[in-house]
């Protein structure tokens, strides 16, 4: 069983993208910069911001934090993106998600201008991504399929079950998956499916997206499998300082045994979901 990285191939990648990031400054005159918009106080949106504007640091990006309380209005917060969208020095920005119930996602996300949109949620994105064009693709499939190139694992014609059809992750990861660049055979699975387990048994390469910890356990992988998990459930825990772990979909203690390559949580899909970000406003220099 090899385990996969994620930190290492970030890590390897952030110095790639740090010279060009160097180069675009050098001939522009500034830095490539990224925004946040962050509303209300969620322990993880918390944390993966922050560790997003780490990343910007690390590579000689510029970048902003926008905060707001949980209370701000639609109309506040899309004036906010407007300002954003029009601001010739930001290259890129995100809206963190979750939002509050009030606020619809769905109308954020479609204000957002879709070339400023590296999260690559915006429907002119996704649409493009879909038919094979240049777009911002999602940063948690993107860092996933290469994830697996780094580490040259097989998929062309690889049976891929993908457990989770969320517009973030497992509905664009299955285009991404099925395209001739990957070229696997592309199974999704979701809360309709019957035969859950044994179609998972089935698969060359598993890659859960669910958010439900534990669920997939040893009966549901076959012998060599690749596994990835995406699962990054905030659990209780008496045994960290901050009072609980992120814990994936996957049983890793009784799964990875079997398998040919698996992906610790955390440790492996996060940081290259980052690392996505990144390579997403690398790609607004045109």
């Amino acid at each position: 069983m090899i385990l996969i990285d994620g930190n290492k191939v970030a890590k390897e990648i952030k110095e790639e993208i740090a010279v060009k990031a160097k180069k675009i400054k050098e001939e522009r005159g500034r830095a490539l910069h990224l925004a946040a918009i962050l509303v209300g106080h969620d322990g993880g949106s918390e944390s993966y911001v922050s560790f997003k504007m780490k990343d910007c640091q690390e590579v000689g990006f510029e970048s902003s934090l926008i905060r707001f309380e949980d209370d701000i209005s639609e109309k506040e917060l899309f004036k906010a993106i407007d300002k954003l969208n029009s601001n010739p020095l930001i290259d890129g920005f995100i809206v963190q998600l979750p939002l509050p119930k009030h606020i619809d996602e769905q109308q954020v996300i479609e204000r957002i201008n879709p070339d400023k949109d590296v999260d690559g949620f915006h429907p002119v994105n996704v649409g493009k991504m879909m038919i094979g064009l240049p777009s911002f693709v999602s940063a948690t499939p993107l860092g996933i399929t290469i994830l697996l190139k780094r580490y040259n694992i097989e998929t062309s014609g690889k049976n891929c079950v993908i457990i989770g059809r969320s517009n973030i992750v497992g509905r664009p990861l299955s285009v991404l998956m099925s395209q001739k660049e990957m070229n696997s055979t592309v199974t999704v699975l979701h809360s309709g499916s019957k035969d859950l387990k044994q179609i998972c048994a089935s698969a060359d390469i598993l890659i859960s997206a669910m958010g439900k910890p534990h669920f997939v356990t040893a009966d549901m992988v076959k012998d060599g499998a690749v596994v990835i998990d995406v699962g990054t459930t905030r659990m209780p825990s008496n045994q960290t300082k901050s009072g609980f772990k992120l814990t994936g979909d996957v049983d890793f203690e009784n799964v990875s045994p079997k398998c040919s390559y698996i992906t610790p949580v955390p440790g492996g899909v996060g940081p290259m979901t980052r690392l996505a970000l990144l390579l997403n406003t690398l790609a607004t220099v045109k």
